[in-house]
């Protein structure tokens, strides 16, 4: 018996970075300010300077052999000021997509990656219904400027992450903790991701456009009969109640997936605490040998795309999986991570799923949010005082899938 699993002619293997996490000096944005109010254990600054590096950041993509590359525009630096667009940041923009496509490498453009303008964020925010003509027109920019060199579209990534922490938890900005608020935000958002979707599809209508959900298997334990309502509110709150607005505006659906939420309750912590993932008393089970305190569960991941295609029965792209790990270039942890989770993508391909692609998360350390510089997910490490880049051993392992279209278990 073989111990290797072919995948499809013309999967497309592929990494991802996104531009806030890996560019540094985006000081024209929300977060940059957020983290200057001491909202993050760490403060962006420089990053990795992929805004500079990206042509030597790309020859490890060649190397890879990755046939796709998932990044984004940022909205704070191609619009600095409302109503005014950067000529000097599209040129910049345009040469990193040209790289790519120099490389036969298949483009995967985010428009909207949890980052909004400093001027947008005071002014607007995507609460107030102008959001939705003010997104719409830098969407219409980024199609006119770089819409040639566009394979696919997320319009946004993982919408209800961002609206939940930013408009409940109050956690990320714009720093709410309004439920009304939230609902408006949440409404506007789909209205421009259907509008974005128009635009791209009136100039460029065979380009897919789509947008990516965080979708992590939940579990429930000791809950008795709420377990089924505790699934059903994790799904309902993390995919469907964007999804249901939005579902007729999607050639296809992004999926990215980490871990398992093994809920508890514990009636002695009825709090609201997301940081530390408290609920109200529900509690998500942590894993002590994990950075960031998750559960890998690759078998989670046969389920959602089991359960996403009886739901829309569309194309899938896995558009970021990934796990946290120390410094260090021997990392056999995410090695066994990449094999095992691509077994279980292999079984659902094999059962009739149509995984597209598959996006190991991500090319380089990088900025994580809240969790600053600590946790490190890239294939290539990253010396945050020099800039140096070095391989990891899970890169080799990684190019050789690439390479040769298969995983060995």
């Amino acid at each position: 018996m073989s111990n290797k699993l072919k995948f499809p002619a013309g999967f497309l293997w592929g990494t991802a970075t996104s531009s806030y996490q890996v560019e540094g000096g985006n000081s024209n944005s929300d977060w940059w300010e957020w983290e200057k109010r001491g909202k993050t254990k760490d403060e962006s600054g420089v990053a990795c300077d992929y805004y500079n590096r990206f042509k030597t950041d790309h020859d490890f993509l060649t190397q890879l052999d990755c046939k796709a590359y998932r990044l984004s525009i940022e909205w704070s630096r191609v619009e600095p000021e409302e109503g005014i667009f950067s000529e000097k940041e599209f040129v910049h923009y345009r040469e990193v997509l040209k790289d790519l496509k120099n490389r036969n490498i298949k483009t995967q453009v985010t428009l909207w990656w949890w980052v909004n303008p400093l001027w947008f964020s005071k002014k607007y925010g995507f609460h107030k219904k102008k959001s939705v003509e003010i997104f719409s027109r830098y969407v219409q920019k980024v199609v006119d400027e770089l819409g040639d060199l566009i394979d696919l579209y997320q319009v946004f990534n993982e919408p209800m992450v961002p609206l939940g922490q930013g408009y409940l938890a109050g956690v990320f900005p714009p720093g709410y903790k309004n439920p009304i608020k939230f609902w408006k935000a949440l409404n506007n958002v789909a209205s421009s991701h259907k509008k974005a979707y128009q635009i791209i599809k009136e100039k460029y209508p065979s380009v897919p456009v789509g947008v990516s959900y965080l979708y992590n298997w939940y579990e429930s334990e000791n809950l008795g009969f709420l377990v089924a309502i505790i699934n059903r509110l994790s799904k309902w709150y993390r995919v469907n109640l964007i999804d249901n607005k939005i579902k007729k505006s999607l050639d296809f659906v992004a999926i990215q997936y980490y871990r398992l939420g093994r809920i508890k309750f514990d009636w002695r912590n009825i709090k609201m605490d997301s940081k530390n993932q408290v609920y109200f008393g529900f509690t998500i089970e942590e894993n002590k040998n994990n950075l960031m305190k998750w559960i890998t569960y690759p078998q989670g991941l046969y389920k959602v795309l089991m359960e996403v295609k009886r739901k829309h029965n569309l194309p899938i792209y896995i558009t970021e999986n990934g796990v946290p790990t120390d410094i260090g270039l021997d990392d056999e942890e995410r090695i066994k991570f990449i094999r095992e989770h691509l077994q279980f993508v292999h079984k659902a391909i094999s059962e009739g799923v149509d995984v597209r692609g598959y996006n190991y998360w991500s090319l380089l350390d990088n900025f994580e949010w809240l969790y600053g510089y600590e946790p490190r997910f890239g294939l290539i490490e990253i010396d945050y005082k020099t800039l140096e880049r070095k391989s990891r051993k899970s890169f080799y392992e990684y190019a050789k899938i690439c390479k040769n279209n298969e995983v060995e278990i």
